[in-house]
């Protein structure tokens, strides 16, 4: 049976990719900074963690509390929005915040769970970013700290994926489009089921030697 960890796993995204994995089969980890607030996580049937990913300390004990687990897929999926975003208005210490959960924390958790990762068949790291991470693609400015977070977390796990490569370990970005979640809103036109199925299939067509590419969730390669 294989394995997966996700963060952020109690709703929009998280819970959907929750969702199809266990409905795939799969022994799902789900980690939620309230798991007692997530009644749609917990109808699941899946195994609900308690981890705010912010905390690194968390993050180290509870790498430790599962060791000698195996997943096959670690999926950072929990990440942050920000607020006051336009220049005049930018707030310096949620910007500080947002890169503390968008940029640091998966790196800290991919650090952590590596052993765990490598005890794994698939030996897959997979990394929600948002195509707003693009310079290339930047052509309306505006939410400087979303963006530089993107931008930030895209360069780091470029830099992951080439590292890791020699040990056989997949790693892939991947921009799930825009999608009807509490970050998205409801005028976003795709719903997180399709958004979430695409993006298992790029997961699941990742392979070492191209690892780090970035893709969108319908497998379409995106600009840096």
């Amino acid at each position: 049976m294989p394995s997966v960890f996700i963060t952020g796993a109690s709703r929009g995204l998280g819970l959907e990719f929750a969702r199809q994995y266990a409905a795939d089969g799969w022994s799902v980890v789900a980690a939620c900074r309230r798991p007692s607030e997530a009644p749609q996580l917990e109808r699941l049937g899946v195994e609900i963690v308690c981890l705010d990913v912010a905390d690194f300390g968390a993050v180290a004990a509870l790498a430790r509390q599962l060791s000698g687990r195996a997943f096959d897929l670690l999926l950072n999926n929990a990440g942050v929005y920000g607020e006051n975003q336009e220049l005049g208005s930018i707030d310096a210490e949620d910007w500080q915040r947002v890169l503390r959960t968008n940029v640091i924390a998966p790196l800290k958790i991919a650090e952590a769970f590596l052993p765990h990762v490598l005890a794994g068949q698939r030996k897959a790291m997979a990394f929600l970013t948002s195509r707003m991470g693009s310079i290339a693609d930047n052509d309306s400015g505006g939410s400087y700290i979303y963006r530089s977070s993107k931008a930030a977390l895209n360069a780091a796990v470029r830099s992951l994926a080439i590292d890791l490569r020699s040990r056989g370990v997949s790693v892939v970005l991947l921009h799930p489009g825009w999608v009807k979640t509490d970050m998205g809103g409801n005028a976003a036109p795709l719903d997180a089921e399709t958004s979430v199925a695409g993006l298992r299939r790029v997961i699941d067509d990742a392979r070492p030697a191209e690892s780090g590419i970035f893709r969108d969730y319908t497998g379409a390669l995106l600009p840096w």
